[in-house]
């Protein structure tokens, strides 16, 4: 039988494998280059055993920070031939060779927590990165609101790729022109578990839109037709922005206007409750129309600081359904798949941000969670995703934020009320 400390010296033994010198990828030949998102928790991971190469995968991902502000979702470190869609299909404009768009804004908030474990030394590193979060977080404020929440421009910003919440937006979107590419996502992994041909033409198509608009954002803003206000990027930029402030008031930092700013994605969260479904949910900006999607999204409400009676009673049924934690997809909605990415399966990262908004407004699902993650990577180690009702593992392996997650909170053999150690 695997032990916790087995389990605690793989997920190091992960950590440092997929280290590339500075950065870390999120696994090897699906993901070779560092991506937005999954750095940030990497980071978190090397926190709990090496507190230094914590800070430093942050500072290296800001390295890639556009003049804008933007800091892009994928950055172009080396070389490899085998992904696609490579830099040269992006055109990024920032300092190092990046993708155009960004990821959800989590690196504050990992900040905020290395920085609680590391406040002797973390205090220069917060210092330097501080005002380059502010320039980050600054422009969403300037160029992705809607109403106050916060919308994608495409589907890989909200890191959910192909969750059902993008299906209407897609659906007007005629890739005419993308023209031949060669896909190598499918060669690391099952088909099945990716998404589909419909899906990749446009993305595809609208990452050439923006190459072809030099991700001008004024002129993205106007032609653009993918943008859709999103309980992601919503939820993690109010927290983040609640964590900045944070830092900002202990360090003596110039915080001027980041309370306005969070009083405005307040409002912005309160306009994705969707009635109809009694839960948050994706709105699409174009027409107005609401995904009535119930997604493991709609549950980082108490992640941002937002309790929600409505969405505790979602969250109750949810776990009800499936046996590991809490799905991308409602599991009683006809377009669930507990394979494919995300239409169904279990994320032990979004695991992690809901588990920890609950454990810090002392939720009573909140052990409930921990512990279903925990049993879920007992049993089934270390991959991207998960079937949420049976635990198979899904997509690439030796995966580096599901390590992270396991040394930074599941592996965590505690009661549910006392966040992240």
């Amino acid at each position: 039988m695997t032990t916790t400390i087995d389990l605690h010296k793989q997920a190091r033994d992960i950590l440092k494998m997929n280290d590339r010198g500075g950065y870390t990828i999120p696994t090897k030949g699906l993901y070779p280059y560092q991506w937005n998102w999954d750095s940030a928790f990497a980071a978190l991971g090397f926190a709990q055993f090496n507190i230094d190469r914590a800070w430093q995968e942050l500072d290296t991902l800001f390295t890639a920070q556009w003049d804008d502000g933007m800091v892009p979702h994928i950055v172009f470190h080396k070389s490899d031939p085998g992904y696609y869609p490579g830099p040269d299909v992006w055109g990024g404009i920032g300092p190092l060779p990046s993708s155009g768009i960004t990821q959800p804004p989590i690196a504050a908030t990992m900040a905020r927590l290395i920085f609680e474990k590391d406040k002797t030394a973390g205090e220069a590193h917060i210092r330097a990165l501080f005002p380059k979060m502010r320039a980050w977080h600054q422009w969403f404020m300037q160029w992705r609101l809607d109403q106050g929440a916060v919308c994608v421009t495409h589907p890989w910003e909200a890191g959910r790729d192909n969750t059902p919440e993008w299906d209407g937006p897609m659906e007007r979107i005629d890739p005419i022109g993308v023209g031949e590419y060669e896909r190598r996502d499918t060669k690391h992994v099952d088909g099945s578990m990716r998404p589909t041909k419909f899906d990749y033409d446009r993305y595809i198509w609208l990452v050439q839109m923006g190459k072809r608009l030099n991700w001008d954002q004024q002129q993205l803003l106007e032609e653009n037709p993918f943008r859709v206000a999103d309980p992601t990027m919503t939820f993690t930029l109010l927290r983040a922005q609640r964590d900045l402030l944070a830092l900002g008031v202990e360090l003596g930092l110039d915080v001027n206007g980041l309370d306005v700013e969070i009083a405005t994605l307040e409002k912005g969260a309160a306009s994705l409750w969707n009635n109809n479904i009694q839960s948050y949910d994706a709105r699409d900006t174009k027409t107005g129309e609401w995904a009535n999607c119930v997604s493991n999204a709609s549950f980082l409400c108490w992640y941002a600081g937002i309790d929600s009676a409505g969405q505790s009673e979602q969250l109750q049924r949810v776990l009800d359904k499936v046996q590991f934690g809490v799905p991308s997809h409602d599991p009683e909605s006809p377009k669930f798949d507990g394979r494919r990415y995300w239409r169904g399966p279990t994320w032990a990262v979004m695991n992690l941000l809901i588990g920890l908004g609950l454990e810090e407004m002392k939720h009573p699902l909140a052990l409930r969670l921990r512990q279903a993650t925990r049993a879920l990577i007992e049993q089934n180690g270390f991959a991207e995703y998960f079937d949420p009702q049976d635990g198979t593992p899904a997509g690439g392996q030796a995966f580096t934020w599901t390590a992270a997650v396991w040394l930074s909170w599941a592996g965590e053999n505690q009661g549910g009320n006392d966040g992240i150690n």
